[in-house]
């Protein structure tokens, strides 16, 4: 069997304008242009999103994701985007249920899993988070997590 190859993601969150991300992007592809060992995916804020997909044009070594997704394909969702807008956008990966998007907009798993098999039927690829707060992680409870503890 074939080993996966790992993926090494970049978060971006609420940084960086359009053009600083495409200033960005640009170095990373001279830093990154024979690097090979692992898929790297970087996940801009949305409005840089279009800036980004044209920088790295399809065949990049460095892949196109978003911060989040919206369940549903279309509809009156203001301020959402849609994997089909993804899409268009070149994008190939998604984050879907970081733990902030958990704490501060009470996401479940529900909806995770919505958003999930929306991304999938949308044909994107799916970076699940399952992680800790910061307070969880300071208190070691993710080390509980590992050995089967609640």
């Amino acid at each position: 069997m074939t080993p996966r190859k790992q993926i090494i993601a970049g978060n971006w969150k609420m940084h960086k304008t359009a053009e600083e991300a495409r200033e960005l992007v640009k170095d990373l592809l001279i830093e990154l242009d024979k690097f090979k060992e692992c898929e790297v995916v970087v996940c801009p804020p949305f409005t840089a999103l279009p800036v980004v997909s044209e920088t790295l044009h399809n065949n990049s070594v460095i892949a196109l994701g978003a911060q989040n997704v919206h369940e549903q394909s279309h509809g009156a969702y203001t301020g959402e985007i849609s994997a089909a807008m993804l899409r268009e956008l070149f994008v190939r990966y998604v984050i879907i249920g970081h733990s902030e998007r958990r704490q501060y907009y009470a996401e479940t798993d529900a909806l995770i899993n919505s958003k999930t098999k929306a991304a999938l039927a949308a044909g994107l690829k799916p970076i699940v988070c399952v992680g800790e707060t910061l307070q969880q992680r300071e208190s070691g409870l993710w080390q509980q997590r590992g050995r089967g503890l609640p």
